[in-house]
């Protein structure tokens, strides 16, 4: 009866060593870890001079975590649409103008200064954008990172440049 518990026992600690020596500074965990500085960041154009840099996870993945930034150029903004996840978004550059329910409506806008976080409950209709400068915001959450307009018909963005 006790050698079963003796063999239990070693298995456990040669197991629990050798997590010691997978963590430990100079190994391949290390290689897990992602640095990069802005100039590093690959930004990918996706229409009306939207541009989106995906920093970690995949946002088309169902169930992982995604972190991704979005640059929205001065003057354009997101029609009236919803994500039927939650999201977190942090402003990282200018000031972000937000506003809820599914009227576009840019006297209701709130300002969102740099350093600012915003929370998106799933399903929670929203708009936002850039007023008079680039904004950048870095958005965050699980996957997919599905995005649905109110009115499809109306088109996603709305200018505001004249």
């Amino acid at each position: 009866m006790k050698k079963p518990t003796s063999v239990l026992t070693a298995l456990t600690f040669l197991i629990g060593t050798a997590a010691l020596f997978a963590a430990s500074p100079g190994s391949a965990e290390e290689n897990a870890f992602v640095r990069f500085t802005p100039e590093q960041i690959t930004w990918k154009a996706v229409g009306n001079g939207i541009e989106v840099a995906t920093l970690s996870g995949d946002p088309a993945k169902p169930g992982g975590f995604y972190v991704i930034r979005v640059k929205f150029p001065p003057g354009l903004f997101s029609a009236p649409h919803f994500h039927p996840e939650d999201r977190n978004v942090t402003v990282i550059k200018g000031t972000w103008y937000t506003g809820t329910g599914d009227t576009f409506d840019l006297s209701k806008a709130v300002p969102l200064k740099t350093g600012s976080f915003m929370f998106h409950p799933a399903r929670g209709v929203h708009w936002d954008g850039a007023k008079d400068e680039e904004v950048i915001v870095e958005i965050s959450g699980i996957g997919p990172g599905t995005t649905i307009p109110v009115k499809p018909d109306a088109g996603t963005f709305i200018s505001t440049n004249k």
